[in-house]
């Protein structure tokens, strides 16, 4: 494995796997190819995907294995500069400025100079992620880019490009030692080409059903096997309707979760109908599924299950 800061990055696809899987996160195949990649290459990484399939969590977990910081900034709109790079504390300095003034200070320069020096300089989640910790680069998560406006896109450019952020009264900050960059969108908008041509990209596509399987196996330890296989058959026809919103892994998890806390042994109509809140999150869809569209579901899960068994 290579040195890096924190603990040492794999050399291979299957040491990407490895070390995520040790943190119970199933990566397949394809994400640990450009994770590893991303690494290698030491280049920003792009995850996109539909809400709740598991992009955000790869940052946690590839921060918590390799034992680095986790630096992340949530984007929403109206996200401008002040709030995600850097702002200057400027009841400090008008401070600074009246004491200068009470003690008869008259060198202006000297005065503009301490007043934009660091210590005045508040450092927000882009300029932590840059400047770091001395030996043990962050993993900087940039969460749900595709919420912000192409202005601030456009100053991130310089950030993913070189690593580096400009301020005009201090001066170029520039990383020592580059973070771990991953970036995620769910795709509300399209991100601009020029920011993702700095970057690896990656679609993150729902589980298969195996997959799934799999994850509820480890993250929900005391569902009974044949509630988690029929968890997940529902699961998998329900993203084959056309809902207003498809439930990713999270909701899997969380319903599977639910279920077990009800101590459910299988799936029947009264308990779809008693918990969808954990599955579904709008009521459109809701009402859908509580009505025949469930119940042909759940007839249709417990056949194939039963052929399959057969």
């Amino acid at each position: 494995m290579a040195e890096t800061s924190g603990k040492v990055l794999p050399e291979s696809i299957d040491g990407i796997i490895d070390l995520l899987s040790a943190e119970d996160y199933l990566a397949a195949r394809p994400l640990a190819t450009v994770l590893f990649l991303a690494l290698r290459m030491g280049r920003p990484l792009f995850l996109e995907g539909e809400a709740g399939v598991g992009k955000t969590e790869v940052a946690k977990v590839l921060a918590k294995a390799l034992d680095r910081p986790l630096i992340r900034l949530q984007c929403y709109e109206g996200l401008d500069v002040a709030s995600a790079v850097y702002e200057w504390n400027y009841p400090a300095q008008m401070l600074e400025i009246r004491m200068a003034e009470a003690s008869g200070v008259s060198d202006r320069s000297r005065l503009e100079s301490d007043i934009f020096s660091e210590r005045y300089l508040i450092r927000r989640p882009v300029l932590q992620a840059i400047q770091g910790e001395p030996g043990r680069a962050p993993v900087f998560l940039i969460d749900e880019l595709d919420r912000t406006d192409e202005a601030f896109e456009a100053f991130l450019l310089e950030v993913l490009s070189d690593f580096q952020v400009t301020i005009p009264e201090f001066g170029t900050v520039k990383a020592a030692e580059p973070p771990i960059v991953i970036v995620t969108s769910n795709r509300t908008r399209e991100v601009h080409d020029a920011l993702k041509r700095r970057c690896l990209y990656h679609w993150v596509d729902y589980p298969s059903a195996a997959d799934e399987l799999a994850i509820i196996r480890r993250k929900v330890k005391g569902c009974n096997e044949q509630l988690s296989r029929q968890i997940v058959a529902y699961v998998q026809k329900l993203r084959t309707i056309d809902l207003f919103k498809n439930p990713g892994i999270a909701e899997t998890i969380d319903w599977a979760t639910a279920l077990t806390e009800l101590d459910r042994l299988a799936l029947d109509p009264e308990t779809i109908a008693d918990t969808l809140g954990t599955l579904l999150k709008y009521q459109e869809d809701i009402a859908r599924i509580q009505g025949s569209d469930g119940e042909k579901l759940l007839s249709e899960v417990k056949a194939e299950l039963l052929a399959k068994a057969g």
